[in-house]
This record gives C-alpha cells, sequence and structure tokens, in this order.
C-alpha cells in the first residue's frame, strides 16, 4: 500500500531544524504502519516502543527528563542503542505519563536523535496534565486514504498519472471505469483496514463489518476519554452526521439533536470530536476575499465525517444500492459526494476550507477555499446536472474569482467556469 504522506516524513528527516515530530490523526489511520515502513526505508536502524503495550517503559519519563538515562534505558529494554542513524518511535505516547512533554527534551539535550510520536485521541490526551512542548516539536497530519491512493491499492494504479497530468481527452475514454472506481470508494473509503481487506479478497460483507468495528471502537473511546457527562452528548452528535450531511442545507443545525438544543449544550462535544480527528468543521465564510478568515461566522458551520466509507456505513446505506446507481440512492448521494470532495481538499495543508452562503439564505455556494493567495469557490454535483445558479450569483459578485465545478461531467471550460469531472477532485487545488 503506498501512502503519499510518506513524502512528508522523508522531508521532515532532511531537515537542518528538525524537531521531534508527532503524527496526528483519527485511530486506525495507519499511523503505526506508516511510521514502521518508513523506519525501513530511511533508517539503518528503528527502535519502536508501544506505550500502551510495553509494560517494561510505562514509567521511562516520570523520574526526570535525563536524555542519557532514558537512551540508557530504552537500550536495556531493545538491546539497541539509539543514536543519530536510529529512528527513535513513540507509539501511544498519550498512555505514558509525560511522554508529550519529554519530546521537548529530546530537542534541547539531543537533536540530532530523530524521534517521531503518535498516538490515538492525541489532540485531546495532549491536553490533560502534560505540559506541551510549544515550539519544540513539529507535526504532520494523516488523513484516511485519498481517491487517488485507493485505486493504487486495489491494482488501478494505471489511471493516477493520468489523471495527474489532467490528460482529459485520454481520461474521457475511461470515464465509465472511473465513475465505477468512484463509487467504490464511496462504499469502501480510505480507512487502510478495510481497503487493504478489499483489496485481498474483494468481500463487501468483510468491509462492511471492518468498518462497523471501527465505528464501534470510536464509540468505546468515548467512554473510555471524554468526561463522563459529554458522553451522552457526543453520542448524539456522532449519530446525526449523517442526518445532517442528507439535509439540502447541509448547515449543522442543534435542533437536530433534539428539541430545544442549543450550542451551548453541543459546544464541548463538537469540540472533543473534532479534537479527536473524527470530525470536521467546516465555518461559513461572508465574503470572498482574502483572507477568508476574516469573514469567518463561527455560529454556522457544516460537519463533516473523517471518512466517506464510515459515512455510508453508519448511514446504513447497503452498497449495492451505491455501487449499482440504484434510483432510491437519489437523494442521499449528494452527502456522500460532498464529503468525498471534503477529503480530497482536505488532503492539502495549504487549503483553508470554508462555505458561503447569502445573508438571506438565497444561495450556497458549498465549498469555498483559501489556498496562499487564491481563492476558489467550488459548487460539487453528484450527478451530470450542470446548473450552478448560486456559483454563477457569487462569481458575477466577486468578479476577481473563477468558479469551479466538481461533477460527473467531464471536463470543460468557461469564461467564468471549469468543471472538472469528481474523480479528479484531489488535484485540482495543491
Amino acid at each position: 500500500m503506498e501512502r503519499y504522506a510518506i513524502k512528508e516524513l522523508y522531508d521532515w528527516k532532511n531537515r537542518k531544524d528538525r524537531k521531534p515530530l508527532i503524527v496526528q490523526g483519527a485511530r486506525q489511520v495507519g499511523k503505526t504502519w506508516l511510521m514502521r515502513k518508513f523506519a525501513d526505508e530511511a533508517f539503518a536502524k528503528s527502535v519502536y516502543i508501544n506505550f500502551e503495550s510495553d509494560a517494561r517503559l510505562v514509567h521511562l519519563f516520570e523520574k526526570d527528563f535525563d536524555i542519557q538515562r532514558i537512551l540508557l534505558e530504552i537500550q536495556l529494554a531493545t538491546g539497541i542503542k539509539p543514536d543519530s542513524e536510529t529512528l527513535l518511535i513513540f507509539d501511544e505516547i498519550q498512555e505514558v505519563k509525560r511522554g508529550v512533554t519529554a519530546l521537548k527534551y529530546f530537542r534541547e539535550n539531543a537533536p540530532e536523535i530523530p524521534v517521531v510520536a503518535a498516538g490515538s485521541l492525541l489532540g485531546i490526551a495532549t491536553h490533560r496534565g502534560d505540559s506541551f512542548p510549544v515550539g519544540k516539536v513539529d507535526f504532520m497530519t494523516l488523513y484516511p486514504l485519498s481517491f487517488l491512493e485507493f485505486i493504487e491499492a486495489i491494482g488501478k494504479g494505471r489511471f493516477v498519472d493520468v489523471i495527474r497530468r489532467g490528460d482529459w481527452d485520454l481520461l474521457s475514454s475511461f470515464e465509465a471505469d472511473l465513475q465505477s472506481l468512484l463509487r467504490l470508494y464511496y462504499v469502501i473509503g480510505g480507512m487502510p483496514e478495510v481497503v487493504n481487506s478489499f483489496a485481498e479478497e474483494a468481500d463487501m460483507q468483510m468491509v462492511r463489518r471492518l468498518q462497523q468495528g471501527i465505528l464501534d471502537a470510536y464509540e468505546r473511546d468515548f467512554s473510555k476519554h471524554a468526561p463522563a457527562d459529554e458522553v451522552p452528548r457526543l453520542r448524539m452528535v456522532w449519530r446525526s452526521i449523517s442526518g445532517q450531511l442528507s439535509k439540502e442545507n447541509k448547515k449543522f443545525i442543534y435542533g437536530f439533536l433534539k428539541e430545544g438544543a442549543r450550542a451551548k449544550n453541543f459546544e464541548i462535544a463538537i469540540e472533543w470530536l473534532k479534537d479527536a480527528g473524527l470530525v470536521y468543521k467546516v465555518n461559513r465564510a461572508k465574503k470572498g476575499q482574502l483572507p477568508l478568515s476574516a469573514y469567518e461566522d463561527f455560529s454556522a458551520f457544516k460537519i463533516f465525517m473523517l471518512d466517506v466509507g464510515l459515512l455510508s456505513t453508519m448511514s446504513d446505506i447497503q452498497p449495492s444500492i451505491i455501487l449499482e446507481g440504484n434510483a432510491i440512492f437519489t437523494d442521499y448521494k449528494g452527502a456522500l459526494t460532498e464529503q468525498y470532495v471534503f477529503q480530497q481538499l482536505r488532503l492539502s495543508p495549504n487549503n483553508r476550507i470554508y462555505y458561503w452562503s447569502a445573508d438571506n439564505s438565497q444561495g450556497e455556494i458549498d465549498f469555498l477555499v483559501q489556498n496562499g493567495n487564491r481563492i476558489f469557490p467550488i459548487e460539487v454535483k453528484a450527478e451530470e446536472n450542470l446548473q450552478a445558479k448560486s456559483l454563477k450569483f457569487f462569481v458575477d459578485n466577486n468578479p476577481q474569482l473563477h468558479g469551479v465545478r466538481i461533477s460527473m461531467s467531464q471536463y470543460r471550460e468557461q469564461s467564468w467556469l471549469t468543471n472538472y469531472p469528481l474523480y479528479a477532485a484531489g488535484t485540482i487545488i495543491s
């Protein structure tokens, strides 16, 4: 399985001012696999320590932050002496007391030793008791497989370079194949274990069992890691996402959770899920001008899930309905399509993602993305329907911008708009 994020790890390794690296991401997105693959490829030696399963080192940082003592204990436990040619991997670092704080002292007292750390729910765990090493660590976020990574993993990688090049004439000859692969990605998504299982077995029942297992594990994490009084609200928000995205207006509505629900009752739950990497908030931008953050409306937002395959499982949609384009799937296709496009846009760390809606609610742009000094107003269409009234209105009122429509239709250019096929969503902005 090829993960494009490994390039970020090589870039990190070659920095002159390299700091210990924290690999962020939700559970089961493949952090451990990626770190170990990187170690095998790029280093003469590596030391892998899982603080959840290795009882010998659970007190490694409690006594003090004497790096020479710490390195000696690691050597005694593993038989490997860490040096500048050794990648030191701390997995599940949130499970050991003062583990995150210790990274500061590796930076200050042993900067020559490359250290990567990861842990499930790290964004939450680092706020509990430990002093966070601000300015002493680097960060990288790992997401589920992108659509292009997915088609490589299932043996269809021959399409990837052509999609990246934007050879639209050639791609038009394979449009039916690419659309079938896209529907398959809506079902399977990008969770590595699920993708690997499908690549080996092509068993949709197994795919659904694995996805349901992941969803169940996330809900168990609510009880394990979250404050007890927040758990019911966490579950309500989590289980509402499918329904929230299926509405024509996908703005998050608190009243959808229960009658009379208010923001103040659910803000902590939403932030907890966001910190855990399980959901993403996309706030409204009031204007299409630089910088979009200056026009951000924090009271209006959409929520997206971690993965489109998990969303389709949570929605209890049978894979055959999605794969065969069944008519009863029409109403929900927009939810999966917008989730899919969001996932591809999110992959670029330079993208700042918002959406736009008119003050009178008579018009909405699915995504408004700032990348550097460029703004991209983006409309998403699940089918070949090429009407884009809201996008046309928005571009007419912001003539410095060029519209982007992402749909099942082929690539085409107009004076004010470019249409990209959905399978190329991850290559439009980078």
